[in-house]
């Protein structure tokens, strides 16, 4: 049958089994937009910022697996996306971009709002689209589906002239087959076979869980190999409910910001293995310093990513659930009474969640209750911006369910946390999902408050308001001289803010009305949201400082000489 361009966009999204799409109209994408009235299986989510309709479509496919989409006109519409494009690819997000151009006459001629968003965006995707004919709209849409998909995910742009989505052409759809997993190769074998025998020889082993568990689904997995050997597990930011963080095993976090113990083991492990994790520098600190004495095991789906940072004595390269399934039933069980001794001295003589008192309220107990609350809900989902509130979630949350933490970790982008819990919500409708904000990013996509009322989409807003852009405070304490410029952080009456928007809201100063508080954010069927007015200027503990390993790591000094 023949069909507009507009139109074969929405049949192949269809196809590709889209149901939502979060985006804002503008000239050059208005056709497609016509076309959205005979489609009401596609629902649109009017974002009021294009950022936030990439941050959107992030957020839902973090929780669902499946392809984000959003859609911008040219021009500013579509360069407003590339924060969160750039975003998903850091952190490895399936999502697919639709993005308005202008009319193919026009192109090249610096015409309104024409911009060649192929090329700026060529750095933050795996792949850009320009589409000249309608005619191969089907078949692009189809690819690019399978590219944000495979592989390491990533994001996809796909780029429309306004003509293009007016044209007339024949539509079929390609047959979409899901591809067989393939069997692993006699080297991926030999290999896995290594690493069963380097781990059962061990007797200071350590496995890093990161992001590729998440996204490989291999919590089953992880879990076996983890009980199989008894060796304790540690989570990257992105790793963080990939394993269950009330597991006796785990041990939490680690890197810059991560637990003082999980550094320590790290740092004194004989064997790690480093699964679906690229050893970041936010995990690694001084490459030349990390886990000085340890042979590695670093399983990846990117062959690129094995070894480029840290060397790996056993490179696994491929998907880390039939991995992790070959592997377990390779390896032994061992006490390792010394390892674990050492490793329960560590917790006790530093304690890292250890909270410093203070007449103020402190961000770290406004999470701990929060995490009270977390634990007895079995479909939380938590959603963090960036910066020191999100490093405290991912310390003091203790996160159990599968797929349950949602946070900007590559890129770091503030402002994710409000659209991202959208997407989220829409993702897991009947999820409780957290929105943890900081003051500075929360002003940064505030707008969104409307979207979440227009909706209908009940997200709980734990904003954490200590008026300064805190983790740049806390640097320019540390490293800088004490030199505070331009951090100081003013904001409106977000009680007063909300109300605007037809949100109930509250404003809690002090310890005693945490708790009621969060209970009143979950009884209530909408958004809400809790202000949480904190001591300005706490610092996140513990830390490791620039240019140091993770032997160097800082410890709170008030809760330190406490503990000793």
């Amino acid at each position: 049958m023949k069909l507009k361009g507009s139109e074969i966009i929405c049949e192949s999204l269809l196809r590709e089994g889209v149901d939502v799409m979060f985006g804002h109209p503008g000239g050059a994408i208005l056709p497609f937009y016509d076309a959205l009235w005979a489609y009401p299986q596609l629902r649109h989510v009017l974002v009021r910022h294009e950022q936030s309709a990439a941050h959107a479509a992030d957020g839902y496919a973090r929780v669902t697996g499946k392809p984000g989409v959003c859609v911008a006109t040219s021009g500013p519409g579509a360069t407003n996306l590339i924060t969160g494009i750039m975003g998903a690819k850091a952190d490895s997000i399936p999502m697919v971009a639709i993005t308005g151009q202008v009319a193919r006459a026009v192109m090249g001629t610096e015409a309104f709002q024409e911009c060649d968003i192929c090329s700026i965006a060529s750095v933050c995707t795996k792949r850009t689209y320009l589409v000249m004919s309608a005619a191969d709209l089907s078949r692009t849409i189809h690819e690019a589906f399978r590219v944000a998909q495979e592989g390491r995910p990533g994001p996809v742009l796909i780029d429309v002239p306004r003509d293009v989505q007016l044209e007339e052409a024949e539509f079929e759809y390609p047959e979409i087959s899901q591809p067989a997993a393939p069997a692993l190769s006699d080297e991926v074998m030999e290999n896995v076979r290594k690493a069963a025998t380097l781990i059962n020889e061990a007797e200071r082993p350590v496995i890093i869980a990161g992001h590729g568990i998440v996204h490989s689904g291999a919590y089953e997995e992880l879990r076996q190999l983890a009980e199989a050997t008894g060796i304790p597990v540690i989570n990257t930011l992105l790793g963080l409910s990939g394993f269950p963080r009330n597991h006796p095993q785990s041990l939490g976090m680690l890197g810059m910001h991560g637990m003082y113990w999980c550094n320590m083991v790290v740092d004194q492990a004989d064997v790690l293995i480093g699964l679906g994790m690229r050893f970041d520098d936010r995990v690694t600190g001084r490459v030349s310093g990390f886990a000085p004495h340890a042979r590695v095991i670093h399983l990846d789906i990117e062959a690129s990513q094995v070894g480029r940072i840290v060397p790996a004595e056993v490179p696994l390269v491929g998907d880390a659930r039939p991995i992790l399934q070959a592997l377990v039933p390779l390896v032994e069980w061992a006490e390792r009474p010394e390892w674990m001794a050492s490793i329960g001295h560590l917790k006790s003589e530093h304690p890292s969640l250890a909270i410093p008192s203070s007449d103020a309220l402190m961000p770290q107990q406004v999470l701990a209750q929060l995490n009270e609350a977390i634990q007895k809900d079995d479909d939380a989902v938590v959603v963090t911006g960036v910066g020191q509130h999100q490093m405290w979630a991912a310390q003091y949350l203790f996160l159990n369910q599968p797929n349950s933490f949602v946070t900007s970790g590559g890129l770091g982008a503030m402002g994710f946390e409000v659209p991202a819990a959208l997407g989220a919500q829409m993702g897991r409708p009947g999820a409780t999902v957290w929105s943890v904000a900081g003051d500075g990013g929360f002003q940064m996509t505030l707008q969104e408050l409307v979207t979440a009322v227009q909706e209908k989409l009940p997200i709980k807003i734990a904003l954490f308001n200590n008026g300064y852009l805190g983790m740049v405070r806390q640097w320019q304490e540390m490293f800088f001289e004490g030199h505070i410029k331009e951090v100081p952080m003013p904001g409106p009456d977000y009680v007063k803010l909300a109300a605007a928007y037809d949100i109930p809201a509250l404003r809690v100063e002090h310890q005693e009305d945490v708790a009621d508080a969060l209970r009143q954010a979950q009884d209530y069927d909408g958004p809400f949201l809790i202000e949480f007015v904190v001591e300005q200027e706490t610092n996140v503990f513990p830390m490791v400082p620039p240019g140091g390993s993770l032997a160097d790591t800082i410890e709170d000094p008030r809760t330190a000489l406490a503990a000793n």
